[in-house]
């Protein structure tokens, strides 16, 4: 075991945990959030998905040992009564549905929209490329992002 200090959505947390334990169990064990999901757990769902420094990560198959810089989980890229244009977005078009994937799909928009202010269509697919959604709500995700990135009403 070894202290490690990890930042999440903005504030700081010394841990005592082993060097290879994945971030996603010291998220949601040692820290007690309930975002990310354990999905798959071999990084091809999304459900685990983080942003570090910015860049979308799987937290399942990322060891502790290899984190330096700042998490943001989806509740770090908003607060109520100043919500992220993504969160707006998914409101505003009732995307989610069981949302138990949503973190892929929410901090991938967020890092897609911070690269492209005005993605197409195809850099939406690209982005979200191997991110599963079992309740198939891909068409309402399309329409929260054009509408986050101000292409949609």
């Amino acid at each position: 075991m070894a202290a490690k200090v990890i930042n999440v959505d903005g504030a700081d947390h010394t841990l005592d945990a082993a060097p290879d334990m994945p971030l996603l169990y010291a998220l949601r064990d040692d820290l007690g959030l309930n975002n990310p999901k354990f999905g798959c757990g071999v990084a091809q769902c999304g459900a685990c998905m983080v942003l570090i420094g910015g860049v979308p990560t799987f937290s399942c198959v990322t060891p502790l040992a290899d984190v330096s810089g700042p998490i943001t989980t989806i509740a770090g890229i908003g607060e109520p009564g100043a919500l992220h244009p993504i969160q707006q977005a998914y409101i505003d078009e009732a995307t989610p549905q069981c949302g138990y994937c949503i973190s892929g799909w929410m901090l991938r928009a967020v890092a897609l929209l911070k690269e492209i202010p005005r993605p197409t269509d195809n850099d939406i697919r690209e982005a979200f490329a191997g991110l599963k959604c079992r309740c198939g709500t891909h068409m309402a995700i399309m329409r929260a992002v054009k509408r986050a990135a101000g292409l949609a009403p």
